[in-house]
């Protein structure tokens, strides 16, 4: 095809065709990108030219793709996982970029270029590997937060990479010159927009909010990427530096959600395009010439990765399951190796073979991840004999914890649904065991004497031990349909009479989950519930003033009949104002700390904004006085916002 507009028409055409067979089978379209694109390029059925019109057209994906990593970007939450994100991360990404010139020098290679192509090797996808995450229920695991840290590192990487590359390839010693004026210029673009944008970007931002058009606002927020990219570009940088800025100061307004929303849709479709583009460069009959050497790299790839980022985190003190688990989960490659490999090619950094080479090794890489993610348990299992103890242990402790309960609850997730049931069938005098796969939030409500413990409740294992053959009823708390039906299945397999209810985000789960065996299946928590009671009172011909007198009292009563929330890791960013919002904490009072001796009346807690929810005595049951006295061991349970938590602990622990 020779005109740009037949060129990209045929590209949507494919892209079409590729979402839809990929959606249907549930594996990530990146991979079907790919494939069309090696099948339709110039090396294969030739369809579509590589021209210019579909490279610029493509690169335009990365725009979006680099403003959505600035959008995601967060101070908070790299201070909060900085460990992971400037530890295992950076140690991961500069090793791998090591091995790699170590490597090509070896195979006389410019040093250049195993610079260029370490850094795109280094790179795992974020796609593939959070969505698989989250479908497993594994993001808040160990090893779920250390993949998320080196991924987090990764996307951040990108972009001194991005300037680094096109300044090493300068010929002779102007290459040293050219990086430090691009480190000049990319510090002085930094410098501008972190001093200036903030402001200037709430009050334009605030000013397009107030016309009140949604096209207006994606028209600016398109403005705003756009004309970032052609700055920094203008300045002799990359489009994508500008598009990360532009993310980076629209990621500190109030608008950022709404951002989000409105460019995913362009994001999604370039992006697609520019992984067919890439698909396009691959010359099947070069890779099926040099097969073996392809599959050999591969091999190296995976093999070299796996090792690398499985012994840093047991440096870092994971053990020897998580520690594999994570090497597992990182050894192939991502959607940024494609985005660098692509500006290698441009600036001719390697030979055209080995580009080919490297390009079919990441693809094949990529292909097989979640082949390897999902055999990952089993690898584990298979090499680490310790495994086997720590699986015995978790399920020893959830089986201590279920031992003396009888014709109870199963509460399948205690996030904020799971404790607000838990507290109303307490209420009722029924016991619940709580599973959960937060261990901050199990180890809190544990602490305050709670009945939960960490564990994955879509184990068949985790199940029996939580007394399944004992319980009354199970419910799923969640409203994650894939991981719901997983359990249902696990339950109609050991106990087929047994109630299930389950929560449902979407309308159309429920079908699905009552096809699986749900008994009950509800749409959505708390205030669904007080709307069905009202209803059903209204239809039963209690006078409506009574049910609105009741509802006012129900509404009125729950936060302190529910007793606040114990956070975990994973509501951080889930809702806008959690900050506000009060919350449980529990604290243990070790040796030496100021509390001991005295009562809580005398600590004076109200006073900085917290009010005691509970005061747990180990071996005792029930509640401590306000007036009693306090003792080594006590654990205290706070309900205050975050910043009266942090100065309450601060009293009870050292009297400040």
């Amino acid at each position: 095809m020779n005109t740009s507009l037949e060129s990209v028409l045929f590209l949507l055409a494919a892209a079409v065709l590729v979402v839809a067979v990929f959606r249907s089978f549930n594996l990530p379209p990146v991979m079907g990108y790919l494939i069309v694109g090696a099948v339709i390029g110039p090396h294969a059925l030739n369809l579509v030219a590589d021209s210019a019109g579909t490279r610029q057209l493509a690169e335009f994906g990365v725009v979006f793709l680099m403003f959505s990593i600035g959008l995601e970007f967060s101070l908070a939450r790299l201070h909060t996982m900085k460990r992971l994100v400037f530890g295992l991360g950076t140690v991961q990404v500069a090793a791998t970029i090591a091995i790699t010139m170590l490597i090509t020098r070896f195979a006389d290679f410019d040093w250049r270029a195993g610079l260029a192509l370490g850094g795109a090797l280094s790179m795992s996808s974020t796609a593939v590997l959070s969505r698989l995450l989250g479908d497993r229920l594994e993001l808040e695991s160990r090893h779920g937060r250390e993949v998320v840290g080196v991924l987090l590192f990764q996307d951040l990487a990108v972009v001194p990479l991005l300037i680094l590359v096109p300044a090493i390839s300068q010929p002779g010693g102007e290459w040293l010159g050219a990086l430090g004026l691009a480190v000049l210029k990319a510090a002085a673009v930094l410098g501008i927009v972190i001093f200036f944008g903030p402001r200037l970007m709430h009050g334009w931002f605030f000013m397009m909010a107030r016309q009140k058009s949604s096209e207006l606002f994606v028209l600016n927020v398109l403005f705003i990427t756009l004309g970032l990219a052609w700055l920094t570009e203008l300045a002799g940088l990359s489009l994508a530096l500008g598009a990360f800025l532009a993310g980076m100061l629209i990621s500190e307004t109030e608008y950022r959600y709404r951002v989000e929303e409105d460019i995913k849709p362009f994001r999604d479709i370039l992006l697609g395009l520019f992984f067919i583009t890439i698909g396009m460069l691959l010359d099947l009959r070069v890779v099926l010439h040099n097969l073996p050497w392809v599959l050999l790299l591969l091999a190296g790839l995976l093999l070299v990765k796996l090792v690398l980022a499985g012994l840093l985190s047991r440096v870092l003190g994971s053990s020897s399951g998580t520690a594999l688990r994570t090497g597992l989960w990182l050894c192939a490659g991502g959607e940024f190796g494609f985005v660098l490999l692509a500006q290698i090619r441009q600036l001719d950094l390697v030979t055209s073979e080995l580009l080919q080479l490297v390009l079919a090794a990441v693809v094949l890489s990529l292909l097989l991840a979640p082949l390897i993610v999902h055999y990952s348990d089993r690898i584990v299992l298979r090499f680490v004999a310790s495994e086997w103890l720590s699986r015995s242990m978790q399920l020893t402790e959830i089986a201590a914890l279920s031992m003396g309960a009888e014709k109870h609850a199963i509460l399948c997730g205690y996030g904020r649904t799971g404790q607000h049931l838990a507290r109303f069938l307490d209420q009722s005098g029924i016991s619940t065991i709580g599973l959960d796969l937060d261990p901050e939030r199990v180890r809190d409500a544990a602490l305050a004497g709670e009945a939960v413990s960490y564990g994955d409740c879509a184990r068949r294992e985790t199940l029996i031990a939580a007394g399944l053959a004992r319980a009354h009823i199970v419910v799923i708390t969640f409203a994650d349909c894939e991981a719901a039906l997983r359990v249902l299945s696990h339950v109609r397999e050991l106990r087929p009479e047994i109630p299930v209810v389950a929560r449902a985000a979407e309308e159309r789960d429920v079908a699905r989950l009552t096809a699986a065996g749900a008994t009950e299946v509800v749409p959505e928590a708390l205030e669904s519930s007080i709307m069905l009671a009202t209803h059903t009172q209204a239809l039963l011909g209690i006078p409506m003033h009574k049910v609105i007198r009741r509802l006012r009292e129900v509404r009125e009563q729950q936060y302190g009949l529910l007793r606040g929330f114990f956070h975990g890791a994973s509501d951080t960013g889930e809702h806008l104002s959690d900050d506000d919002q009060p919350r449980l904490h529990s604290i243990i009072l070790g040796q030496g700390a100021h509390a001991i001796g005295k009562s809580m009346t005398e600590l004076q807690l109200d006073a900085l904004g917290c009010s005691i929810s509970a005061i747990r005595r180990r071996g005792a049951s029930g509640s401590r006085g306000m007036n009693e006295i306090l003792i080594e061991g006590d654990v205290v349970v706070l309900l205050g916002v975050p910043t009266a938590l942090t100065a309450s602990e601060e009293r009870l622990l050292t009297g400040k």
